[in-house]
């Protein structure tokens, strides 16, 4: 009778086990299965359980082509990558399916690189989605190394622009064989001549960056994405069986050439990508540069010292993950010229390299550009301070961002000596911007700072970076375009007619980034929304002294308390209101933007006196111009030098870095002495 003993003994073993219902990822993991981890709803990874995939070898790297997609910000990237995803038969539930991040959808813009990988022809393609936007250029500079060719994806309207010269830039310098594609060729303002012209101009960009031959003799091909088609002569209308993307397919197949891998080799991987999750660890993404690597596997980190390169972790590898469309598949193995991410190591990050123990000098480190700007981010201290956030130290703020630094190579946190502030460097505001909403939504509070640029000194000579700015708008907004860039140190380099639109005119400037800080919503409101600003680092150049006067003053609270209509009544006369009756107010809060060049210290909570002959009730009849509402990315470049944002989960104020309104008055008297 061997069944109560057998039924015995595995009730003491569940007795023993933790509980489904307290730890589920424990039986996650006996059973293969990650759970609904959060680095699953990250850069593109389904929040589904992935399934196993069980090949019999690995996938022939003859058989691999890793290309990214890059182009200038709106040009098509990540509709082009839904189609590729549908025409190889991947389930795309929704548009901009790759864009998982809250705010990329919000936005509709790409902030995170993401790679998956279909099938074409008996052929593995991984696929790299890239940001447009020059802010995250860095997300574009630490993916290249792992791709052998690119699509270039250029709008047939508007042809090359700013950041199109950065990402070919980024691509030529690598050896990266491109792949041209001429989008929205069925857009009417389109024709052949524009799409020849376009050519030209994209040639003419290979060559003065200095492409090889084989770089210089790319394939063009002329697509909708939108409408989900791609040909190799110009036409507005493909006959119904050539609708689809099977010649951009082709395309790369024949002009990417397969990865250089050997399998035999030691198992050598780069990391690139890396995500976090709360039962794996660290998940780190890259393209194997040689050899094979197994579940179970024993490897270790390395990376680069000036001496030489250095051993810092073993372990080994604990899952094998590969995106396939938009779900992700557990492997077995995966061999040399693949993308593929890994688990089982604690320690080593984007830029460091995993290898098998016989392994002992790590790969080539990434080379990224300098920050260009940095803002200091620094526990919120006003009187309002603590109401909204749960995370208000500077430990935790510290904690957060040395954490961002790390999947974020173009972040740079330098702790500021004695205080608990921190120094954030990155490419421009508004990099800095979602980086500053995402610590907001996750329960922050904390004063930023205004931009600052960052500065070089060559040969006792002062450089500041520089912009290169494309501006399309309407003849009639020329003047103010250009009064506002001139202040702000611009100089024009081309003017002239936008080709295929009448009245809009096209210029050219460089800039110097910290004239361009905050300069956008002023673009905006001067264009009536018409007009198209793109604009990209260009280099360091000598420093082109003070900025011309790009701001008012402001409206300063120097009482606390309950801001009460009757006040506001009074203050409307003095200039632009941020604020509106019953919000909070504190001594040292901005309020509103004086009609003049100076601050102006008003009183805002002032309440009517009541007596005998006046009653509350008549503040009812008191009618106000509505405030100006003011975003995150709008508050970043309106402060000024010594004023400071102050981020909560629910709220953005200005205020001054002091709140006493006798301190500014003495500082104020100090400076004109």
């Amino acid at each position: 009778m061997p069944g109560p003993y057998i039924r015995a003994a595995w009730s003491a073993a569940r007795r023993c086990l933790p509980s489904s219902k307290t730890n589920p990822k424990y039986y996650n993991s006996i059973f293969g299965r990650t759970g609904s981890s959060s680095w699953f709803t990250r850069r593109g990874f389904s929040a589904a359980a992935p399934a196993i995939d069980h090949p019999d070898s690995v996938v022939d790297p003859a058989k691999i082509r890793n290309v990214a997609v890059i182009a200038h910000v709106d040009h098509g990237k990540t509709t082009l990558m839904d189609r590729l995803l549908r025409q190889c038969g991947a389930d795309v539930p929704h548009e901009r399916a790759l864009d998982s991040i809250n705010l990329e959808r919000e936005r509709g813009i790409t902030i995170a690189s993401k790679v998956t990988s279909i099938s074409w022809n008996g052929n593995e393609l991984n696929m790299v989605d890239t940001p447009g936007h020059a802010d995250f250029g860095g997300e574009v500079e630490r993916v290249v190394g792992m791709v052998e060719g690119a699509v270039l994806v250029v709008d047939a309207g508007e042809g090359p622009l700013a950041q199109t010269k950065f990402v070919v830039a980024k691509a030529l310098k690598y050896g990266i064989r491109p792949v041209l594609m001429l989008n929205k060729v069925d857009r009417p303002s389109v024709s052949e001549d524009r799409c020849g012209e376009v050519e030209s101009m994209v040639f003419d960009l290979f060559a003065n960056l200095g492409a090889s031959e084989e770089q210089l003799e790319f394939p063009i091909l002329y697509a909708s994405a939108k409408e989900g088609w791609a040909s190799t002569t110009f036409t507005k209308d493909p006959p119904t069986e050539h609708r689809n993307m099977s010649a951009l397919l082709d395309a790369i197949l024949s002009h990417v050439p397969p990865p250089r891998a050997d399998l035999e080799e030691p198992f050598k991987m780069m990391v690139s990508m890396m995500e976090r999750d709360f039962y794996l660890g660290r998940i780190l993404t890259g393209r194997i540069t040689s050899g094979i690597v197994r579940i179970g596997d024993k490897v270790h980190g390395l990376r680069k010292t000036d001496s030489g390169s250095e051993k810092f972790e073993e372990g080994r590898v604990v899952k094998l993950m590969k995106k396939k469309g938009t779900s992700t598949a557990l492997i077995d193995c995966a061999g040399a010229g693949d993308i593929i991410s890994l688990a089982g190591l604690s320690n080593p990050s984007i830029g460091h390299t995993v290898s098998s123990l016989e392994v002992t000098t790590a790969l080539p480190a990434i080379e990224l550009d300098p920050p260009t700007i940095s803002m200091t981010f620094s526990v919120n201290d006003s009187s309002l301070g603590g109401r909204d956030g749960s995370q208000l130290t500077g430990a935790k703020i510290g904690e957060r961002l040395r954490a961002e630094a790390e999947t974020n190579l173009a972040i740079n946190v330098v702790p500021v000596p004695g205080t608990d502030s921190f120094e954030v460097q990155g490419r421009g505001e508004m990099q800095l911007g979602i980086l500053i909403e995402n610590m907001r939504r996750e329960g922050f509070e904390l004063s930023v700072s205004p931009p600052k640029v960052m500065y070089k000194t060559e040969d006792g000579q002062k450089l500041e970076p520089l912009e290169e700015v494309i501006i399309e708008v309407n003849e009639e907004h020329v003047g103010l375009v250009m009064e506002a860039l001139s202040n702000r140190r611009g100089e024009l380099i081309d003017m002239g007619p936008c080709a295929g639109a009448e009245g809009r005119t096209r210029m050219t400037l460089t800039c110097p980034s910290r004239g361009l800080v905050g300069y956008r919503s002023v673009f905006n409101a001067d264009t009536h929304g018409t007009g198209f600003m793109h604009r990209a680092f260009l280099t360091y150049a000598k420093y082109r002294g003070p900025l011309g006067n790009v701001r008012k003053g402001v409206l300063v609270s120097m009482g606390s308390g309950t801001i009460t209509a009757y006040s506001l009544m009074g203050l409307e006369a003095r200039g632009i209101l941020f604020v509106s009756p019953g919000m909070e107010a504190y001594d040292g809060m901005i309020i509103g933007e004086n009609s003049r060049d100076s601050d102006l210290d008003v009183n805002p909570v002032r309440a009517k006196e009541l007596s005998n002959m006046r009653s509350a009730g008549k503040d009812e009849n008191v009618r106000l111009a509505p405030p100006r509402q003011m975003t995150l990315e709008e508050a970043i470049g309106y402060v000024a030098a010594d004023e400071l944002i102050e981020v909560t989960p629910k709220t953005v104020r200005l205020r001054k870095k002091c709140l006493d309104v006798n301190k500014r008055k003495s500082i104020r008297r100090f400076n004109k002495e």
